[in-house]
């Protein structure tokens, strides 16, 4: 009575052993379907998404700059005679310097542009006119960075509102809150044109002014001279 237990048990091995033999290779093949080399296909980057990456972070340090600062400039407009307390004022101008020290690290440096060579000594000869003064790092960096530019503008202008919000100065603060709300146009600005972003194509935008049209060059033209001809003979008699 003890062998038909077995002889199931043995019986229910030797069938979960085929199955798992015979599933074996289907499970093999689904691996090695199609549908795991679309998987992998899913995952690969969108083509150009280096660049595309690099445009949206330069909207987005832009934009992490914008928020801070019209908090800050909300917060005055709202508070009673535009004044903060020193408390609030730390408070609010805090995010704004570590956005902008923020979206100064991250922007491209500048290129390096080649220093003006010296003008060589010619012997005998007056001595040639000096040339312009080489501009400095600093210089350079500026004139070829609005962005930086921008930045370094808007944060002398926060710290001239900070500063009147403070002290309780109604027309001083009246006259730094303009100059924020040009720095953060000027930012935008900056960021739109020297970013690399894709040009605007809204429709209703204002198209860009056309050059004036030069007149076309030339020679005036030379007086037409009378025909000439000789005086007919006198007819003879």
């Amino acid at each position: 009575m003890r062998a038909l237990p077995v002889r199931r048990i043995a019986t229910s091995v030797l069938c979960a052993s085929l199955l798992l033999g015979t599933a074996g290779p289907v499970i093999a093949a689904e691996s090695d379907s199609p549908h795991g080399s679309s998987q992998e296909a899913a995952r690969a980057p969108v083509p150009g998404a280096d660049k595309l990456l690099a445009q949206a972070k330069t909207l987005g340090d832009a934009g992490g700059v914008l928020t801070p600062v019209t908090d800050l400039l909300t917060a005055v407009l709202k508070a009673d005679a535009g004044k903060l307390t020193p408390e609030q004022a730390t408070k609010l101008a805090a995010p704004v310097k570590d956005a902008i020290t923020k979206a100064s690290a991250a922007a491209p440096k500048a290129p390096e542009l080649p220093e003006t060579p010296a003008a060589p000594e010619t012997p005998a000869l007056p001595q040639a006119p000096a040339l312009p003064k080489a501009l400095s790092d600093d210089d350079r960096a500026a004139a070829a960075d609005p962005k930086a530019d921008a930045l370094k503008a808007l944060q002398t202008a926060v710290d001239t509102l900070v500063k009147a919000a403070t002290s309780g100065d109604v027309k001083a603060v009246t006259g730094a809150v303009p100059t924020v709300l040009t720095g953060l146009v000027n930012l935008v600005a900056a960021t739109l044109l020297g970013g690399g972003l894709p040009a605007p194509d809204l429709a209703g935008l204002p198209a860009l002014p056309k050059a004036p049209e030069l007149p076309a060059a030339g020679l005036p033209q030379a007086p037409q001279l009378p025909a000439a001809g000789l005086p007919q003979a006198p007819a003879l008699s």
